[in-house]
């Protein structure tokens, strides 16, 4: 059994993120770090609200809040979703938290003492009208190289070109609006990349060869391009701020650690969140210092490749400590709503908070890895989810739980039926049954989170299709005995259901395993010579039945949402 360390990208703190962001990053990695859990490994699962940097403070501002205030608030409003959608963190931390401070702090220390920290007299934008200098993503405008008229000043997020703010054009204030910018002379820290492009090259190297093609071939765009030096620290009240001690005119001016500085170091940070609530039997630098044991791997979107594939990894290779970096760097493509973006600032697509409101995780938590942007951008739309809904989930799982369970009962009874022994279909069904399982297995091992459900749905399908050959509402009229063996065998399918859908949909799981009363009711998973003998579940235990599990989406439900949420355009 191995240890897997999963972390998911920070979700920014400037508001409840869209289904878009959920599918890029932390829904897969809970996927993922259940089915690890079930195969017995040991797992830490890491994520965080990432609270530093100009749109925390413009949202704050806007709420009219103090930051800290606006981000505890915040905070806890996105681990009760994340909750609602059952992601299962070990801990869900906060970028703002004293341990990432502290932490964030050592890295900059021991890059300064290795050499690849430098003071730097730069020219930066400095608003008149706002009194200010203006930290890259105060300043918007549009973007050179595609168009985009609200293009940050760090980043176009249509394009995803890494900006400076004076690329932009018609540059204007965000806090103010206002175009009366000049620039000035002001002194920031700079992290060498340049000095460290070697070492990040032989890194990608050996790791990226294991990485999907659209996260190794960014990483490799931005090592062509070349790396340059990239400056580490902002004008800003809200922020990890420069060590005194080492900076002490850059302290005493108020700056603070540019936001995807510290924010990487905080997947370390919320591990020593986690460790602290517990120190005497958890251990957070057995997982990051020297953990040479330990596998990770990290989920994001394509935007956050280049810092997570190239920044962060010069940050750990330059304090020259063996801190852990990436084994396995899993990027998504984007799920757009109706061929448009989802946009966390334009409110536009469907939004976490309102997605639970309208029907339970499960119901999303399929659709969506079912549908993971994988190979290429995919589109939402309200037709192709319910369809999903409707045929997959209501019609091939949750009918068939319900009529067997419902049939067995009427019939036989309370208690599973014994019946006649397994012949030729049940020997056939477990052949099938290991052959898919594996395939399931394969895909989730690899990755491939829309050829698992393609694999997961397979072994639903089987199952109806072993119950239209037997037919024992049709058997029971003449061999009594043959219709208990076909419910029994069913009911075996219905267990082992329970067991390999819980990363896709535990609460639905969890509800199919609790219809039998059994001694071990667990999700340890099942492997495919196991399930080819469909024994797991034996006559005479009791059972219930549960309330139906997936209601279908109707034409008027349909509408309403259409209605709610806009449609085709």
């Amino acid at each position: 059994m191995a240890r897997h360390l999963i972390t998911s990208a920070l979700p920014y703190i400037n508001g409840i993120k869209h289904l878009g962001n959920m599918v890029g990053s932390m829904l897969p990695a809970d996927v993922y770090a259940r089915y690890l859990r079930q195969r017995g490994h040991d797992v830490l699962y890491i994520c965080a609200t990432d609270e530093h940097g100009t749109p925390a403070e413009l949202a704050a501002k806007d709420a009219g809040q103090s930051v800290d205030a606006f981000c505890a608030e915040q905070h806890d409003a996105q681990k009760a979703i994340y909750d609602g959608f059952g992601l299962a963190f070990d801990h869900f931390g906060r970028s703002s938290s004293p341990e990432n401070v502290e932490l964030t702090q050592h890295f900059a220390r021991k890059l300064h003492e290795n050499g690849f920290i430098e003071e730097r007299a730069i020219r930066q934008v400095y608003s008149n009208a706002d009194e200010r200098f203006l930290p890259d993503r105060y300043i918007v405008g549009t973007c050179p190289h595609c168009g985009y008229d609200k293009a940050r000043g760090d980043q176009c997020e249509n394009c995803t070109r890494v900006l400076d703010p004076t690329d932009l054009i018609d540059a204007r204030s965000a806090i103010s609006g206002s175009s009366d910018l000049e620039v000035r002379e002001t002194k920031h820290l700079f992290l060498l990349q340049s000095k460290l492009q070697g070492e990040v090259e032989k890194f990608i190297d050996e790791a990226g060869e294991e990485w999907p093609t659209l996260a190794s071939s960014i990483a490799r765009k931005w090592l062509t391009e070349g790396l340059h030096d990239r400056a580490i620290t902002r004008d800003l009240d809200w922020g990890v701020p420069v060590p005194a001690d080492v900076w002490p005119d850059l302290a005493a001016e108020g700056k603070v650690f540019y936001v995807w500085f510290d924010a990487p170091i905080e997947y370390i940070g919320s591990t020593k969140e986690w460790a602290d609530v517990d120190p005497e039997n958890r251990d957070w630098k057995s997982w990051w210092y020297e953990a040479d044991d330990v596998r990770y791997t990290e989920f994001m979107a394509k935007d956050n490749v280049p810092f997570h594939s190239v920044m962060f990894p010069a940050t750990q290779l330059g304090t020259r400590e063996p801190w852990k970096k990436v084994d396995f760097l899993k990027a998504f493509n984007w799920l757009n709503y109706y061929g448009g973006k989802f946009s966390t600032s334009q409110r536009r697509g469907i939004f976490t908070d309102a997605a639970l409101e309208l029907l339970p995780a499960d119901y999303w938590r399929y659709f969506l890895i079912a549908n993971a942007p994988e190979s290429d951008d995919t589109s939402f739309t309200w037709e192709l989810f319910s369809s999903s809904v409707n045929k997959d989930l209501a019609d091939t799982l949750g009918n068939f739980v319900n009529r067997v369970l419902s049939f067995s009962r009427k019939r036989f009874g309370d208690e599973v039926p014994a019946g006649a022994e397994a012949g030729e279909a049940e020997a056939k069904l477990g052949e099938d049954i290991a052959r898919l399982l594996a395939e399931y297995e394969g895909h989730m091992e690899a990755l491939q989170f829309r050829k698992a459900a393609a694999s997961l749905r397979a072994l639903w399908s089987t199952g109806n299709s072993y119950l239209e050959e037997k037919a024992p509402w049709l058997e029971i009229k003449t061999d009594k005995d043959a219709a208990a063996l076909t419910l029994r065998t069913a009911m075996n399918l219905i267990h082992l259901y329970s067991v390999i859908s819980e990363p896709f949909i535990p609460s639905s799981a969890k509800a199919m395993r609790g219809a039998f009363t059994l001694t071990d009711d667990t999700a340890l998973w099942i492997t495919p010579d196991e399930a080819r003998s469909l024994s797991a579940v034996p006559a005479g235990t009791p059972f219930t039945v549960p309330p139906v599990l997936f209601a279908k989406i109707t034409e008027d439900d349909l509408a309403a949402y259409k209605e709610r949420f806009g449609g085709e355009e």
